[in-house]
């Protein structure tokens, strides 16, 4: 469907209003339902459930922070998807929060950065790359969010370089909220354990350190004002 005010195409995804709540709400995992909540600022809570399905495949393609359309008795509403929860061992969706948009008002949000390419470094100095940062904050209207932020590492060709929140290359209309100094993803020099060890393992074809998986919540915009009823 086309926005007609801004003529952008989004997703759509068909909902329906919840009136189960508390322990039934396992039944509706088990026919194959999600759990949601609809909310934002200056607007009343709502229940919903989502086909899993239907979820899974727009959450596949749209991410964590690309706006999409909900469909609440044929009424189209815009939304990010805001917090996403995940049985821990399963890996099923157990609940699903949507966070209503304004097109015309900026949003805060979090997007990720996929790394491209190989640090000339790592092979060359027997060296460690670190990410630093996996994501970066930013401010922007709705149809301007980035889905992610590509960040080449054929770059980092020595020990001690870094790539900078300052050189992003960001689309126009998109601000960054990090430190322009904030590092990203840096070189280091292995420590002397480490190198014995290298020495005796396999050559690996790349060499990298970083933060801890996010666990089983997705986080996406860090909304100015958020009220939100209990799921």
């Amino acid at each position: 469907m086309v926005n007609r005010h801004f003529f952008i195409i989004f997703m759509e995804l068909a909902v329906q209003k919840r009136e189960k709540f508390g322990k039934i709400v396992k039944n509706l995992r088990k026919d194959g339902f999600i759990p949601a909540e609809f909310y934002g600022h200056g607007i009343q809570n709502e229940h919903l459930t989502v086909p899993a399905k239907d979820f899974a495949k727009v959450f596949k393609s749209a991410g964590e922070n690309t706006i999409i359309n909900i469909l609440i008795n044929g009424q189209s509403k815009p939304v990010l998807i805001y917090d996403v929860q995940t049985n821990p061992l399963s890996g099923e969706f157990a609940s699903v929060d949507f966070y209503a948009v304004k097109m015309d008002e900026k949003i805060q949000t979090e997007v990720p950065f996929v790394f491209t390419g190989e640090a000339p470094a790592i092979k060359a100095f027997n060296a460690i790359l670190v990410k630093v940062m996996q994501e970066i904050e930013v401010l922007a209207l709705p149809a301007n969010l980035p889905k992610q932020i590509e960040i080449s590492l054929n770059g980092l060709d020595a020990i001690g370089k870094s790539i900078y929140a300052r050189d992003l290359k960001i689309i126009e209309g998109v601000k960054l909220l990090a430190d322009s100094a904030a590092v990203i993803a840096t070189i280091k020099e292995q420590a002397k354990e480490e190198e014995k060890q290298a020495e005796t393992a396999p050559a690996a074809a790349q060499t990298q350190v970083e933060p801890a998986a996010s666990g089983t919540t997705v986080k996406t915009a860090t909304a100015q004002t958020i009220s939100k009823e209990q799921k």
